[in-house]
């Protein structure tokens, strides 16, 4: 099937990521700053802010699957972050532009809509919030996904080389269901990203997926679950928190999730299927 470079393979969302590759196949190569918990494959300890290193790491590889970063705002000085974020993801481009790898998937976030880090309480135009709805960042981080994006059009532009940004919704590995009960019945809570959530394992499928689908150039697509993470009907949650929203760009009838991911189920033939209702007593 091929060889792929996973990095941040050792964090949240990169064990289930190799596994996934792993599973189908693949030779998968860890390139992170630190060994995991449990190795699942090689790894490879690299500093992906240095091109030499990520030329390195990535030498004989047929795609690569980048999430490492620093993964929230202000954890750091926001200069940091935005230099890490933005050099790493443009090594990791260019590197792979320059040794003729074909494929690429760049992990954004739903933060680059701006909604979730804003210290002005932004809200969103309309919901649920597709592809098209604005990047209004007022944060580093969020700013440093807009900044991939334009990178990964550059270097398609550039090469040709297919790269699919995924706009990740809050990452849910499976142990982390037991938090739900604390906050499902809070509107307050989790308001920022729009209540939304994709567990690891579903988040995997669609990595694997957009490296295996052909012809999609360089796009952004929203990575998230068909529901809310809550136990309050998405119509209410609107009500209640964002009161002054009032396009509804399709029918919000139940707990439909307010982060649209139609796109990438149409462009990778994905369909996400953990849902936390299914793991969580409510």
């Amino acid at each position: 099937m091929g060889k792929v470079v996973v990095t941040g393979g050792s964090g949240l969302l990169g064990p289930a990521v190799i596994q996934e590759f792993l599973d189908h196949g693949y030779e998968v190569v860890n390139a992170d700053v630190k060994h995991p918990k449990e190795a699942l494959c090689k790894t490879v300890i690299t500093d992906l802010t240095d091109l030499g290193q990520v030329h390195g790491v990535l030498a004989g590889a047929d795609a690569v699957v980048h999430i490492a970063a620093i993964p929230v705002a202000y954890s750091h000085p926001n200069e940091v972050t935005f230099e890490n974020n933005v050099m790493s993801t443009y090594n990791i481009l260019e590197a792979a532009g320059n040794l003729g790898i074909k494929k690429a998937v760049i992990s954004s976030s739903e933060s680059s809509y701006g909604i979730c880090f804003s210290k002005q309480g932004l809200e969103p135009l309309y919901v649920p919030m597709d592809e098209e709805h604005p990047q209004r960042p007022e944060d580093s981080y969020g700013l440093s996904k807009v900044v991939n994006e334009k990178t990964a059009d550059m270097i398609h532009q550039r090469t040709g080389m297919q790269v699919v940004s995924f706009r990740l919704g809050n990452v849910i590995a499976p142990e982390m269901y037991a938090n739900f009960p604390g906050f499902i019945h809070d509107p307050e809570q989790r308001k920022p990203i729009l209540w939304s959530y994709i567990d690891t394992r579903d988040a995997a499928t669609a990595y694997r997926l957009a490296v295996e689908t052909d012809g999609l150039g360089s796009v952004a697509l929203n990575i998230g679950a068909d529901d809310t993470s809550m136990a309050i009907e998405s119509k209410t949650l609107m009500e209640t928190c964002f009161p002054n929203v009032t396009t509804f760009k399709s029918d919000i009838s139940g707990y439909e999730a307010l982060l649209k991911n139609d796109k990438a189920k149409r462009l990778l033939n994905w369909q996400p299927e953990h849902k936390w209702r299914d793991y969580v007593t409510q």
